[in-house]
């Protein structure tokens, strides 16, 4: 009995395998367009390929001519790094300069006597104040940790404590501004006031103040001292031209005086001691003693005469001898170091007195700075100006606002440093506006003179050269694989992961016949080994001359197929000598203004980055060769899609037609079974 054939289920006739050599015929046309969309993707990643490199290429010669680039960075070294360093901007000078830290700014830190572990902060509006700013705080009540965590929470940028364990049982607060100077005292209000109180942080204090310096008889001379006299012929300094009007001492043009600081004010460092000086101008007393005749002029003999008669006198033998040249006349003097604080020793210190020629000085001595202070002098060496000296007052800051801290780990006050032997103040420990471009940071006191160096940063320099020819290689090394079709090139880049290399192959030659690639490898080349005459005193113009070039290693008579090919090599010691001595010469090399604008318009880094925008940037040549791929297998992928209903429409077909061909076929071997079964039944019936 012929077995049982279901049309789709089973395959009597092999018919699957008919249609699937007759589908494998009519897909050739939609197998071969899927090659050529594989192509074409395969290209378009190739070409987005190339713009990242050249577009990495572009952004590190940006980084080499732009204001950014790092020829100007800039390094500092201390020789007291533990207490100043400093932080140079790009603009700032290749220099060394000197800075005493006298003091670093300090802010208020007091600590409370000890307290029980327990105890309770009783209720109250808390008011503290640091300069200009101020927290207040309506406290209902608790424990000594509640409060601080409370403060903390509301105080940022005003005020900070800290609870620490004292003796056993036994807890201390800590209370601190944050901000430092002498300006930014933290002082205490309301239930802060009695607050403080209570814990042992302060105490009540009478203020008091002395005046001094307000009696004729107070004025004293002041020793000569040889730079006293800065011009031969000009008039010593002199008490002579000093006077007093009760509130003020004037000292005239050329006149000089001090005044002794009282025994019970100079031995105590707690007070300060605080005055004004005013410089008013006047006549120059130089015009009138140039005028002045400095020898004496002799008068003629005489004569007598009597009618027509005249008889002279003998010439005078007064034996004075006028010299034949006059001397040099005298010079204005307009100084504004006037100021001197004379100590114990006889010494002179100058108080600095910046400004003065501008109008009215205050000046405040704290007598801590100033231990072994004798007496206060003026030494008026200007010819056309006044200066007037006012009553002195000594105080004692601490107890300006009524109480003294008892247990101040440190108290609010400026910086103080020396530069170039004036004395400066500031409130902060970051420091921007003495030095141009220099911002000095304060860490502690200079137990000697602190050195500061400004110098080129100069491994940022060579570090972005090398990641320069690190990009300019990659990239050379992709136009090479994509143009030519020698395997060995991808041998030769070993630091391509085995994927990478994967890639490599399958693109190599990919764009042999397009002269594109090979017109921005020429330009390239052509751009690196050009001379950049951008002065006359230029030592550095070209890129060989820093150690980067194809040969840089200078084995002539060796052969290198990776010269050939265009790879750049560095070497290192003549690139190091040539960032070492010619900086600013390399950095002009790179980029630098030829027409005078201020802009960039010629160098290495500049014509490499022109170059390259030509093909990196929105509607450039990269830009045109993909928005063409885009266009071509948008249309591919389209008429794989037509071809794909076609192949599904023709392989229905088959299977439609060969179904029924095996149902016709079926049939017939059905009707040819029954058939044969009928005669077989018929034979056997007449036998």
């Amino acid at each position: 009995m012929a077995g049982i054939n279901i049309p789709g289920v089973t395959d009597q006739y092999n018919t699957s395998s008919t249609i699937e050599k007759l589908m494998e015929v009519e897909r050739i046309p939609l197998t071969r367009e899927q090659k050529t969309l594989d192509g074409y993707k395969a290209e378009k990643d190739a070409w987005r390929d190339v713009n990242k490199s050249l577009s990495s290429l572009r952004d590190s010669v940006k980084t080499l001519y732009s204001y950014e680039n790092p020829f100007n960075n800039k390094l500092t070294e201390s020789t007291e790094a533990a207490a100043v360093t400093a932080e140079a901007g790009r603009a700032a000078e290749l220099q060394s300069f000197k800075i005493d830290v006298i003091q670093p700014a300090s802010q208020d830190r007091f600590l409370s006597a000890e307290l029980e572990a327990n105890y309770k902060v009783p209720a109250g509006v808390y008011t503290f104040k640091v300069g200009e700013k101020q927290l207040t705080i309506n406290w209902k009540g608790g424990t000594l940790k509640e409060f601080s965590t409370s403060v903390n929470k509301r105080g940022k940028n005003i005020v900070n404590t800290m609870i620490i364990g004292a003796s056993a049982g036994k807890k201390t607060l800590l209370l601190e501004g944050l901000a430092t100077g002498k300006e930014n005292k933290l002082i205490f209000e309301d239930a802060a006031l009695d607050f403080a109180k209570e814990i042992g942080m302060i105490t009540p204090v009478i203020s008091e103040s002395y005046t001094f310096g307000t009696e004729q008889n107070e004025i004293n001379p002041v020793r000569f001292s040889t730079q006293d006299n800065e011009q031969k012929n000009m008039p010593s300094l002199s008490v002579n031209g000093v006077t007093f009007d009760e509130e003020s001492y004037v000292a005239s043009p050329r006149s000089s005086f001090k005044v002794n600081v009282p025994q019970n004010i100079k031995n105590d460092s707690d007070l300060t001691v605080k005055f004004s000086v005013k410089a008013e101008p006047t006549s120059d007393i130089t015009i009138a003693l140039n005028e002045k005749p400095v020898y004496p002029e002799l008068q003629g003999s005489g004569f007598a005469s009597f009618a027509d008669i005249i008889i002279e006198n003998e010439i005078s033998d007064s034996q004075i001898k006028i010299p034949e040249e006059k001397p040099e006349p005298l010079n204005p003097i307009e100084t504004e170091e006037v100021l001197y604080a004379i100590m114990n020793d006889g010494s002179e210190r100058l108080i600095e007195t910046k400004g003065l020629l501008q109008g009215e000085k205050e000046i405040t001595l704290p007598l801590s700075d100033y231990q072994g202070i004798q007496s206060i002098a003026v030494k008026n060496r200007n010819t056309g100006i006044n200066l007037t000296l006012s009553k002195i007052q000594a105080y004692n800051p601490k107890a300006k606002a009524g109480y003294k801290v008892l247990n101040a780990i440190s108290e609010a006050d400026d910086a103080i440093i020396k530069y170039e032997g004036i004395t400066i103040r500031r409130e902060k420990n970051d420091i921007d506006d003495v030095i141009p471009e220099i911002t000095l940071h304060l860490h502690d006191k200079t137990e000697k003179t602190a050195t500061l160096t400004v110098k080129a940063d100069v491994e940022a320099s060579k570090n972005a050269l090398i990641n320069f020819v690190g990009k300019y290689n990659q990239t050379i090394a992709q136009l090479n694989v994509l143009s030519q079709t020698n395997e060995e090139i991808i041998n030769e880049l070993d630091y391509l992961t085995d994927e990478e290399v994967e890639t490599m192959k399958s693109r190599l030659g990919l764009f042999q016949t397009d002269f594109s690639l090979g017109s921005i490898k020429s330009n390239l080349s052509t751009i690196l080994n050009t001379s950049y005459a951008f002065s006359d005193d230029a030592e550095i113009t070209m890129l060989n001359q820093i150690g980067i070039s194809t040969n840089a290693s200078g084995t002539s008579g060796s052969y290198s197929q990776s010269r050939l090919r265009g790879y750049l090599e560095i070497d290192e010691k003549k690139l190091d000598s040539a960032l070492e001595n010619h900086l600013d010469d390399i950095k002009a090399l790179f980029g630098y203004d030829s027409d005078g604008d201020l802009i960039v318009d010629s160098g290495i880094a500049f014509n490499v980055d022109k170059q390259v925008s030509a093909y990196t940037q929105t509607g450039g040549i990269l830009s045109m060769r993909t928005s063409s791929l885009d266009s071509k297998i948008k249309s591919s992928e389209s008429k794989i899609t037509k071809l794909e209903d076609q192949m599904n429409q023709k392989e229905a077909e088959y299977k439609k037609k060969f179904g029924s061909m095996e149902s016709s076929l079926n049939s017939l071997e059905s009707q040819q079974t029954a058939i044969s079964n009928f005669t077989k039944q018929q034979q056997k019936n007449s036998n």
